[in-house]
């Protein structure tokens, strides 16, 4: 077998981080990388077995890098606290890397819970994400607040999903977009990007339209539409944001 690290990064994770955790038992080591956590995330951790390194938060993109110089494994699999590796993609990931290939890694779905039901469409699924890699195998990169990560040159896919379940309720659901908005949008502008009122509207139209009519969100139901619903205003927000960041420049 594989000598595998399970890498998780954490910062008030408590609600799920027990399970997410345990999911990860097949791993030769679970190191969590904690940005300050004040809730009962480390005493989970630790009662799981992980080894746990204090990193002050700048960024998922520059916490991944981090994680990395910790490592020393060739195979790593990262989830976030609020993920659970199912036992499909268990036996999927513990199959391919006990004859791996050439390949840096391995591309596997990620299947996300929203209100009322596992959504299966709205551009939501099956959201194919970089999670199983060699440590040399990996560029990390994206806009924030969100790392993207990717195989330096090939990479393969595993069956069996990621279960997400990123949001207790709405609120916590708007408070993220809260956040996310301000930071990607920040992150525009330092790329030298501008928004406006018009390119506000014109891009949250075509984000709810994507993901409702496009990526068949009105097959989900109720949760597909008030999904598409947010995209739009996530996608006003980060632009009419950036519109603001500009004014304020101006001044």
């Amino acid at each position: 077998m594989a000598d595998i690290t399970g890498l998780v990064l954490t910062f008030n994770g408590e609600r799920l981080l027990e399970k997410c955790l345990e999911s990860l038992d097949f791993c030769t080591e679970i190191l969590v990388i904690d940005s300050g956590s004040t809730d009962s995330s480390l005493e989970i951790a630790h009662s799981k077995g992980a080894r746990i390194v204090h990193n002050d938060w700048n960024g998922a993109i520059e916490q991944h890098k981090f994680a990395l110089t910790q490592i020393d494994t060739e195979w790593v699999v990262t989830i976030d606290q609020d993920e659970i590796i199912s036992p499909e993609l268990r036996a999927g990931i513990l199959s391919a890397l006990d004859n791996p290939g050439e390949v840096d890694g391995f591309y596997c779905p990620r299947c996300t819970w929203y209100f009322d039901r596992f959504i299966r469409h709205s551009g939501w699924y099956p959201d194919k994400l970089f999670r199983i890699y060699r440590r040399e195998g990996i560029t990390i990169g994206g806009i924030r607040p969100h790392e993207e990560l990717r195989p330096v040159s090939k990479a393969g896919e595993i069956s069996g999903d990621i279960i997400h379940y990123p949001y207790e309720s709405f609120a916590q659901h708007l408070d993220k977009i809260n956040s996310y908005t301000q930071d990607a949008a920040e992150d525009l502008y330092s790329r030298g990007k501008r928004g406006s009122t018009a390119k506000a509207l014109r891009h949250a139209f075509g984000k709810f339209l994507k993901q409702y009519v496009l990526k068949k969100g009105f097959f989900d139901g109720r949760a597909g539409l008030i999904i598409a619903i947010h995209g739009f205003f996530y996608t006003f927000q980060k632009y009419i944001r950036l519109a603001e960041l500009e004014q304020r420049e101006s001044k």
